[in-house]
């Protein structure tokens, strides 16, 4: 998934064509995709061959799933017995064979085993209660003789289950005389007043009632406004058109239908669902019939899926249209159709995405060694999504913002955005769907190694972007910021129940995951790390593996112990900061855990890391030498002390405290070195400060020297860093004022030379400068750039879209609410609410959180929850008010006040709410908002955003502590330079 947001926040991103041995010549997928009869299974490695023989039990079975009406009644069947709830538990029958793994995880009994599932779904009901009726016959292994059957359910009306089992030629059933809900745990326990025996064949046939619901998890529908005349089959009520689709990870499957919802538990999927005749159903696999249905309807069924992790099925209907390309390389043949699907009127804007998916479908085919395992590749356009991007194999789903571009109209920094993501979820059709993790615990598998190999793609298309500079500023920077918290993690992280694992899509299973695998592929070489990775993914296709099965094929493809080195990185909670003191000729090095807070404990320190330090030395900076830190400390000599640079293109996962007379030396010669370089140093800089280990008067002398600087990304550290200075900051006004005008001052000369027009010649990284640099003066003051700002607004309200080039819209409406009043907010809330551009809307959005009074806040608040903003939306409302100190306090007050709403609102789906909540408070600096925090939660369920909760308030603390220290310090340094006004 595409790190529950795109990467976790924003980012594009890669690298040459390695050479590379011929496919693999392991499983053949396309024989995993022939026909074979329903409800006969095979073992997963077998080709599935085409047979017309059928037993006469299997035929039983078959012809039972095709009348599911007939068979399901649409009630509950009292022939199944007592249906009971429970809210607190299960049965005590079902309790009792609950798994306690070793790893003490809570998992689904092991007495019988899922490999196959039969869906269907029919009477879908295009409008309140919007119910739909289904039927689904799963193929089990029984390993050992059970009266129950406990499987995975949420929010599903079972109607009847049965179990059909085959004995040599005698075939019998039984149904089920008892059901259970464990509604806490999200099970349902089917007994049965017979023990079913030991059996190779079983089938389960269970009859239930689900609900597409508006949460954005399991399947649902999403609601949007058509841009053309949509098809009359189109389900709509007063004020919305929708469309309908599926988002199962990590474990929202058993909202769609019952099933084994745990990741090692892989099956293969037949699915068919009724639909209205005029709309288009997808689903992981091509489209195998279309059958006349009820009146007015169609029965659209797919061919059988590959063995997958039930979290990877999906399947959506709508009014949908498509563009379509193919991939340049043949697979068993064939070129590969690739196609971007949108509902009506929003195709052409898929050209982006479908560009550059035919293209990484094919580099990933080369670089992993592995053929793109299915028949076609499906990216769908989603109008409401929780998170950037679903990895679905085969049908691939996307917020829209994250897959839609308009070249005319789109701000330049979505191409890169729909560039990576793109790469990202196809990444994981290969790492995550082929081969899957074992369980939750090592999601960074599946996400880490996305991250990463997406990055490496987009560098392939677009060398140009200078990916790796963004992944250090955009990337590494998060993973430090939060990994810098005792409230972190380690990358595995203990996953006790599926529940659990939603807060752990973070910044460490994604960004911490990536940039230690760009460390270890930088040190190992990135063509043998392909090759290990080549070699894990062949030994563990169609199937679940662990992190020392990575780390194994690592070690055998480089000859060295990869495992030894890297599990503390993985393993370990947090990473080092190495101290560098100098002496003439040689160096002298040490390694401590950070915190951000500058109170590390020495319980906290006990890790020693592995730690590649990659020193550039001499005057050209060219050279880097290969020592690895492997102690707590260390001295080497025959260094060029004369002048050196640790950490080399900042690939080591790990912040560099450097004597500071080092850093000015640095600072005078930042031609010699790379973006990369550059970032680090001043990321690093700024994570002294804040911890105490260097000064803020320090860090705002040492990025004096980067007001020449003409890169971009380099400029975003800088200005990234001076941001959260003035944020923390903020309570004291004069010192608030004085550090704008620093930032002014440092910006001015840039922002004047670059200018407002943008010129054919220019590319995509300058063009980003150059709205940074405006968005930036402008806010901060700059006379000039705040009216022609106002003045191009005007025009642009007034009409005359050409007004502002695409790419500026966010910063001339950002200076405009500021600076324009109630009049500049209602004008960007309209733009909001009436502009058809996707990538419109979430700028307008961003915008108006630049309001200046507290009556406009508290407006912002309230229209944010008045159902005129999407719900994946809404925290960017709280996001954005929270970044503006003038409006900041007036977030919390509206949490506290509105927090009963605000629970019932966000609830349903813990995602959307720990983010909202997360992102409302983690800007604060003030010890006593922390302990109001704390107060107000304390008597509250906070379960599902308990993680994200304790994140932000650690945060918290470690701000208000780094005022506290600092706050003298930076106003003598501020007065001392001028930037005071008396």
């Amino acid at each position: 998934m595409s790190s529950r947001g795109w990467m976790a926040a924003s980012f594009g991103r890669w690298h040459r064509l390695l050479p590379l041995a011929g496919p693999c010549r392991g499983v053949q997928a396309s024989k995993l995709h022939e026909q074979t009869p329903r409800f006969v299974s095979f073992p997963p490695t077998q080709p599935r061959k085409r047979t017309q023989r059928y037993s006469s039990t299997c035929l039983l079975y078959s012809q039972r799933l095709k009348p599911c009406t007939r068979l399901f009644p649409r009630q509950p069947c009292l022939s199944a017995g007592r249906t009971r709830i429970d809210q607190r538990h299960c049965s005590s029958s079902a309790s009792s064979t609950l798994v306690k793994m070793a790893s003490d995880r809570d998992i689904l009994p092991a007495d019988v085993k899922p490999t196959n599932y039969a869906i269907s779904l029919h009477d879908l009901q295009s409008g309140e209660p919007w119910a739909y009726q289904g039927t689904v016959n799963i193929d089990l292994q029984v390993k050992k003789s059970t009266k129950t059957i406990t499987l995975n359910t949420h929010e599903l009306k079972v109607h009847s289950v049965e179990v059909f089992t085959e004995a040599g030629k005698t075939a019998s059933s039984v149904k089920a005389a008892d059901i259970s809900y464990d509604a806490k745990n999200q099970r349902c326990t089917f007994s049965f007043d017979q023990a079913l025996p030991e059996s190779q064949k079983a089938v389960l046939s269970i009859a239930f009632e689900g609900t597409m619901n508006n949460v954005m998890a399991g399947f649902y529908r999403s609601k949007y406004t058509p841009t053309t005349t949509p098809a009359k089959g189109v389900a709509k009520d007063s004020e919305h058109h929708y469309m309908f689709s599926t988002q199962f990870e990590s474990s929202d499957a058993r909202r769609a239908f019952p099933c084994f919802d745990e990741p090692n538990l892989k099956a293969s999927f037949d699915f068919e669902i009724e639909i209205p005749e005029d709309l288009t159903a997808l689903s992981n696999m091509p489209e195998k019939e279309t059958k006349k249905g009820k009146a007015g309807t169609k029965v659209v069924s797919f061919e059988r899926t590959p063995i997958q992790s039930t979290y990877l099925l999906a399947w959506a209907f709508g009014d949908f249209e498509y563009v379509e390309d193919f991939t340049r390389r043949k697979y068993n043949g064939k070129n590969l159709p690739v196609r971007v699907w949108t509902t009506r009127g929003l195709k052409e804007q898929g050209k982006l995405a479908l560009e550059s998916a035919h293209q990484i479908v094919d580099y990933f085919s080369e670089i992993f060694r592995i053929d793109y395992p299915l028949p076609k590749v499906d990216l769908l356009a989603v109008h409401e999504f929780s998170h950037g991007a679903m990895e679905n194999w085969g049908l691939i789903t996307y917020r829209t913002t994250a897959v839609l571009f308009d070249p005319e109209s789109s701000d330049q920094k979505y191409r890169n955005r729909v560039v990576y993501v793109v790469a990202h979820e196809l990444a994981h059709q290969w790492f995550g769907n082929l081969v899957t993790m074992d369980w939750w615990n090592e999601l960074w598998l599946n996400e880490g190694f996305a991250t990463w190999v997406g990055w490496y793609a987009v560098d392939h298309l677009h060398p140009d972007w200078n990916v790796w500079g963004q992944f250090v500023t955009e990337g590494m920077q998060m993973a430090f910021n939060l990994d810098s918290l005792r409230t972190s993690h380690p990358i595995e992280v203990p996953v006790r129940n599926a529940l659990e694992v939603d807060q752990i899509f973070d910044h460490i299973s994604y960004l911490k995951g990536s940039s230690v695998i760009r460390m270890l592929a930088s040190y190992l070489g990135v063509e043998t790390f392909l090759k290990g990775v080549s070699d894990y993914l062949k030994a563990h296709m169609y199937s679940n593996a662990k992190t020392n099965d990575l780390w194994d094929a690592l070690s055998k493809a480089s000859g060295q112990d990869v495992t030894t080195f890297m599990d503390p990185w993985i393993r370990k909670i947090g990473f080092p900061v190495v101290t560098i003191a100098e002496e003439p000729g040689q160096i002298s090095v040490k390694q401590n855990r950070f915190i951000s807070a500058g109170d590390v404990k020495p319980e906290e320190d006990q890790t020693t890391w592995w730690i590649p330090l990659n020193l550039k030395t001499g005057q050209t900076m060219s050279d880097a030498k290969r020592e690895a830190l492997t102690e707590k400390s260390d001295t080497y000599r025959d260094i060029d002390t004369t002048f050196y640079k640790p950490n080399a293109d900042q690939t080591g996962f790990y912040r560099t405290n450097l004597p500071p007379e080092r850093l000015i030396q640095l600072s005078k010669a930042l031609d010699k070195l790379s973006v990369q370089d550059k970032i680090g140093l001043v990321g690093d800089a700024a994570a002294m400060a804040v911890a105490g280990e260097g000064t803020t008067a320090g860090l705002l002398s040492f990025v004096e020297g980067f007001a020449t600087e003409t890169n971009y990304l380099v400029w975003s550290e800088v200005l990234s860093s001076l941001g959260k200075i003035r944020r923390i900051f903020s309570s004291d006004e004069k010192v608030a004022a004085g550090l704008r005008e620093f930032t002014l001052k440092l910006v001015s000369p840039a922002t004047d030379k670059i200018g407002w027009e943008f010129a054919p010649s220019d590319d995509y990284l300058t063009g980003q400068l150059r709205s940074l640099l405006i968005s930036t003066a402008g806010l901060m003051g700059h006379e000039k750039v705040v009216a022609e700002a106002q003045k191009r607004f005007k025009a642009f309200m007034d009409g005359d879209k050409k007004a502002i080039h695409p790419s500026l819209r966010g910063p001339v409406f950002r200076i405009a609410v500021k600076n324009g009043g109630a009049d500049a907010y209602k004008a960007v809330q309209n733009e909001f609410l009436t502009t058809t551009s996707i990538d419109g809307r979430e700028i307008a959005l961003q915008s108006m959180g630049q309001v200046q009074s507290q009556e406009l806040a508290k407006e912002y608040l309230q229209f944010g929850f008045s159902g005129k903003v999407a719900t994946q939306d809404l925290h960017t409302v709280g996001s954005s008010l929270a970044m503006n100190s003038k409006v900041r306090e007036n977030v919390w007050q509206f949490v506290k006040s509105e927090w009963p709403m605000i629970r019932e609102r966000l609830g349903a789906n813990m995602v959307v709410l720990e983010r909202f909540l997360r992102m409302c408070l983690d800007k604060f600096a003030d010890a006593e908002v922390e302990k109001d925090v704390q107060a107000f939660f304390s008597d509250k369920d906070n379960t599902g955003y308990d993680r994200g909760l304790a994140v932000a308030t650690d945060t918290i603390k470690s701000n208000a502590r780094y005022r506290e220290r600092d706050a003298e310090l930076v106003k003598e340094w501020l007065s001392a330079h001028g930037y005071l006004k008396a």
